[in-house]
């Protein structure tokens, strides 16, 4: 199904065929990826398909998008002032009611060697938010204990579901998970990705005692974090940096749990990173889960115990 909000900023004839497109078959729809003069694809379960008049088809079948279409798909995101998404536009992205993100990308206009805006938008990139709502719950035994939560890094390759276990983990522990908890948790969303903020509020289920802090950096934001909301538990999605190293840090000194992602296809991936091979062989992380897409996204490969060298595979 395609979401409302989606579906409000299409031009009437792509709105029709992705209409038809929820009744022919069911699936996850992923991203909808939106080029001038190129065909309309679809991104479902994994696999690409073009839109149809009688919904997915083939990619030479597929809808041909125009210029046209892909400026008045601009037109409705932004109410008809595209000054007014500037800040967005200039990172990149802009995010929708429903915490769906919409890649942009044209011609860059640079400005003291930083991006000012983009003009000649030419292509977009819907990616669609999903939740799964209990997806953690078979990691979270490993994560939690009486006393404390433990320092995790989820390990994920690109689309292998690293920011839906993510949002989960942080469900569960802001409601509280089988007798564990609640805790206190702060979310640095820096993407927009996570709590899937719209006008300020998350669109996803982050839990009843979670505060976002919304396309904030992420290294600001931990620090913001840890001075004025007193958290339990500190959760960032895609570290790797050394600022990022730096801040989880101070994190870390100030008694505060952390729990954040990264790319990569496993351990071994992680230790070719300076940073990330730095934070793993100090025992910054007491667990971390290894995802795949091996039997869809979420699949945990294993968890490994970081205290005792211990691999528990799930």
């Amino acid at each position: 199904m395609i979401p409302r909000s989606v579906l409000s900023i299409m031009p009437k004839g792509i709105r029709e065929q992705l209409v038809q497109l929820a009744k022919q078959k069911e699936g996850i729809v992923q991203e909808i990826r939106i080029r001038a003069s190129k065909p309309l694809l679809i991104v479902m379960n994994n696999e690409e398909y073009g839109l149809t008049p009688q919904g997915l088809g083939t990619v030479s079948r597929s809808w041909l998008v125009t210029y046209e279409e892909v400026q008045a798909i601009l037109q409705f995101l932004s109410g008809y002032s595209l000054y007014a998404l500037e800040d967005e536009i200039r990172q990149g992205y802009v995010t929708i009611e429903g915490g769906h993100r919409i890649g942009l990308v044209g011609k860059a206009v640079i400005e003291d060697k930083k991006v000012k805006t983009l003009k000649y938008i030419s292509g977009l990139n819907i990616r669609l938010s999903h939740e799964f709502i209990g997806c953690s719950d078979k990691v979270m035994p490993y994560l939690i204990s009486r006393d404390k939560v433990y320092h995790t890094l989820v390990v994920s390759p690109p689309k292998c579901g690293k920011t839906t276990l993510l949002r989960d983990i942080i469900r569960n522990l802001s409601n509280g998970y089988s007798g564990y908890g609640p805790y206190t948790v702060g979310v640095v969303d820096e993407r927009s990705e996570v709590a899937g903020c719209y006008m300020g509020v998350p669109q996803n289920d982050v839990g009843l005692r979670t505060d976002v802090l919304d396309g904030c950096p992420k290294v600001e934001g931990m620090r913001m974090l840890l001075r004025s909301m007193a958290p339990d538990v500190i959760a960032v999605d895609e570290v790797g940096s050394l600022e990022d190293l730096q801040a989880i840090e101070e994190v870390l000194g100030a008694g505060v749990t952390i729990v954040c992602t990264t790319h990569g296809k496993d351990l071994e991936d992680c230790m070719k990173k300076p940073q990330l091979r730095h934070m793993l062989e100090q025992g910054w992380f007491e667990k971390v889960v290894v995802l795949s897409s091996r039997n869809g996204p979420c699949t945990v490969e294993q968890v490994e115990d970081f205290r005792r060298n211990q691999v528990s595979v799930c």
